[in-house]
């Protein structure tokens, strides 16, 4: 058995804690309006674009290894995507491995799939976890990605009762995400985690969209202003 793997990252710094290899695996549960990897998800039909590649977890273990002098204390691998969970199994044995060689695992999911004791097990196993909470209201979250929240928030009772180290994150995007009470409701959900990151929606997937003649759902949607994201973050340190 292999992993699917869509695209891999050397010396990424913007997934987690240092510099780190960033695996971004392939499929998705999710149909996010702002979707910025629409190759990997179930919303794309077309099968000849979903370019992926098969990797063994021996293979992918000793491709990080070779970056380990770079990781230093902080760094390490993180598994993203797409939906890594997709593919629990193989993401815990690949997890297990690369922690055998010392290197630090970071997990970065939506949470939106079916808790299977494989999904556990990653849980359990991985060293940090990067949390993507879309929507804090259900039934905005199910308009914006296409499902409730039921699924995200069973990982987060999970991450909570385990006492796992978890961050946060959420992206703010115009008219659904960048209101103050949204925010709040953030922060409480959130109690429990290491920090929490507000991410200013962008466009830059616009265009894989059109390679595949989608209709991108958010076109002309406006990045949030710096003073609206200094407001919103102003809350969490309240």
């Amino acid at each position: 058995m292999n992993l699917k793997i869509s695209t891999i990252e050397t010396l990424g710094a913007h997934d987690g804690p240092g510099l780190r290899t960033v695996l971004f695996l392939h499929g998705c549960p999710l149909k996010c309006l702002y979707c910025h990897n629409p190759e990997m998800t179930a919303f794309n039909k077309d099968k000849s674009s979903c370019a992926f590649k098969n990797y063994s977890v021996q293979y992918l273990v000793d491709f990080c290894k070779k970056y380990k002098n770079f990781y230093g204390k902080n760094g390490g691998v993180t598994l993203s995507g797409g939906e890594p969970l997709l593919q629990a199994e193989l993401v815990l044995e690949l997890i297990r491995a690369l922690k055998k060689e010392g290197i630090h695992t970071c997990l970065d999911t939506s949470g939106g799939v079916n808790f299977s004791e494989a999904v556990k097990g990653v849980l359990d196993e991985v060293d940090l976890v990067l949390l993507d909470i879309k929507h804090t209201d259900n039934e905005a979250h199910i308009k914006l990605v296409g499902q409730s929240m039921d699924k995200t928030l069973a990982v987060l009772k999970y991450l909570k009762d385990r006492g796992k180290d978890f961050v946060i994150r959420q992206v703010i995007v115009s008219g659904w995400t960048d209101n103050i009470e949204q925010v709040r409701q953030l922060k409480k959900l959130a109690q429990g985690a290491l920090k929490i990151e507000l991410l200013p929606y962008h466009a830059m997937g616009e265009h894989k969209w059109e390679k595949l003649g989608i209709e991108y759902p958010l076109k002309n949607t406006m990045p949030p202003s710096k003073e609206l994201m200094q407001e919103l973050n102003k809350i969490l340190s309240e």
